[in-house]
């Protein structure tokens, strides 16, 4: 049995202000290619591992011309939902998303947390599960959304989680997992993305955690500079083979970032930095993202979870309305 995995294709209307290309023609580009090399590879499934859209609420026009590249993939497709492709980090609210609709067209198949798919073929059995991104993804115990038990008696074991699992420890203040704290029994192939840069593949007791980086750089940082979007191609047999397999459409991104605005960027990072300490000055504040200061201020004040579930649920519902007077 084989899959391809790629993940945060960020699709959008507009070009990001650090591309000089044609940011919609350059995603176009990769999809083909990719739908290429699904094909060469002989794949089975399809595997998306979150931030297929940018926002929620993309203009249809645009959701409609990717729809009809994706049906180019000839296989079923299974998707998580990244932070952007959702309204205020809540996963309950797919359904109202681009992303949804989809999945209600059967363009796509959404993996709901929880949910486990059963794949089957030449005597292999796989299951697939997925976590997507939610509020409170790398803040909790992280056997919540990163470890899963094998309920099928499959040959293996599938999982996909929109997180920020990385390789090294990122600032203090920033959600994270590190690689080392989800090694696990049951869990086969950890396939996860948010976290844009990517990591060498690892490898533990024949078990495999992967990131290839995502599809779309949409920064001009240093390290999206540096790499080279991939996919990944897993066959599943006696035995697991991974194989990373570069896109040959991808320019250099010093042809397609422009190097200019880094510099407008760390100015920018400087302003921030100044106004977070102004902030952080009248209470103990780690973030100024407005969901992050509600966490804040219920952890210091010892605010009921379901008062801040609460508040979140209403800022989703601003950011959803917000989103559908923009389109």
């Amino acid at each position: 049995m084989r899959f391809l995995y790629f993940t945060d294709t960020h699709i959008r209307g507009t070009s990001p202000r650090s591309r000089t290309d044609d940011f919609q023609e350059t995603l176009r580009n990769k999809l083909n290619e990719i739908i290429e090399i699904a094909k060469c590879e002989q794949v089975d499934y399809i595997l998306h591992g979150g931030d297929l859209f940018d926002r929620p609420s993309l203009s249809p026009a645009v959701v409609r011309e990717f729809a009809r590249i994706f049906r180019g993939f000839q296989v079923p497709m299974y998707v998580i939902a990244g932070n952007h492709d959702i309204y205020g980090h809540n996963p309950m609210t797919v359904d109202r998303t681009m992303l949804g609709l989809l999945d209600a067209f059967g363009t796509l198949s959404l993996i709901q947390e929880g949910e486990k798919v059963r794949l089957e073929k030449d005597g292999i059995i796989v299951q697939l599960s997925g976590q997507p991104f939610h509020y409170d993804i790398d803040k909790r115990d992280v056997r919540q959304d990163y470890v899963v038990d094998n309920e099928i008696g499959a040959n293996y074991c599938i999982h996909m989680v929109h997180g920020m699992l990385v390789d090294r420890a990122l600032p203090d203040g920033v959600a994270h997992t590190m690689i080392h704290q989800v090694w696990n029994d049951s869990v086969d192939i950890l396939l996860t993305g948010h976290y844009h840069a990517g990591f060498p593949v690892q490898e533990h007791n024949r078990r495999y955690i992967i990131n290839p980086g995502a599809i779309a750089r949409i920064n001009n940082h240093v390290s999206e500079m540096k790499r080279t979007p991939q996919v990944v191609i897993l066959d599943l047999t006696n035995e697991i083979q991974v194989q990373l397999v570069p896109l040959q459409c991808a320019e250099k991104g010093e042809s397609v970032l422009d190097r200019t605005a880094i510099e407008k960027e760390a100015y920018r990072q400087e302003k921030l930095t100044s106004f977070v300490q102004q902030i952080r000055s009248a209470g103990d504040f780690r973030a100024i993202d407005v969901l992050e200061i509600i966490d804040e201020i219920s952890r210091l004040e010892g605010v009921p979870d379901e008062v801040r579930f609460e508040a979140q649920r209403r800022i989703a519902i601003e950011q959803e309305a917000e989103g559908e007077t923009i389109s």
